[in-house]
């Protein structure tokens, strides 16, 4: 049985940076300083204000979700780097 692999057409572009972000290698101090491109952070503007104005199809809404997990994980990993700062 051979691995799955995503093709990029199939990947939602902000899991693909995030994937890159670590595919580079990091360390907690890079985690830390991380911060999404101003094209996520557009991107993630336009689905709000869209949001709160007309409403959002339910691709965009799963867009949205995902950007909302895509932030999670990265809070989550900024606090496991700050950590590691402090205990070394």
């Amino acid at each position: 049985m051979g691995e799955r692999v995503l093709q990029p057409t199939t990947m939602p572009p902000v899991y693909q940076e995030l994937i890159d972000f670590f595919a580079a290698g990091t360390t907690p101090d890079r985690i830390i300083a991380f911060q999404a491109s101003d094209k996520t952070k557009a991107q993630v503007a336009d689905l709000i204000r869209k949001e709160k104005t007309t409403g959002l199809s339910s691709e965009e809404t799963a867009d949205l979700n995902r950007y909302l997990e895509y932030e999670h994980f990265m809070r989550l990993a900024k606090a496991q780097a700050r950590k590691q700062l402090l205990t070394n």
